[in-house]
């Protein structure tokens, strides 16, 4: 797990804390742009590193990335039913 990997998890845990919006301090602290922040993250996510190192963090961020995922491929509810 690289310094940045370590600094990505640290960001995820306490962004919130800070006073300005999430998009902005990724670009400023990780000169990347948001969709490629994501990428990494996602793929951060899926390592026993990561996990080993936060594992609260990287669960929750699997929960919420799978809550995602199902509520994209879910039919809404009027559909289910038939309606």
């Amino acid at each position: 797990m690289t310094d940045r990997d370590r600094e990505i998890l640290e960001f995820e845990r306490s962004w919130w804390t800070l006073d300005a919006p999430k998009e902005g301090l990724i670009n400023e602290r990780f000169e990347l742009s948001v969709t490629r922040y994501y990428q990494l993250l996602g793929e951060l996510l899926d390592t026993p590193e990561a996990l080993e190192h936060d594992p609260l963090v990287v669960l929750r961020l699997r929960r919420r990335r799978d809550r995602r995922r199902k509520a994209r491929f879910e039919l809404p509810p009027q559909e289910r039913d038939g309606r």
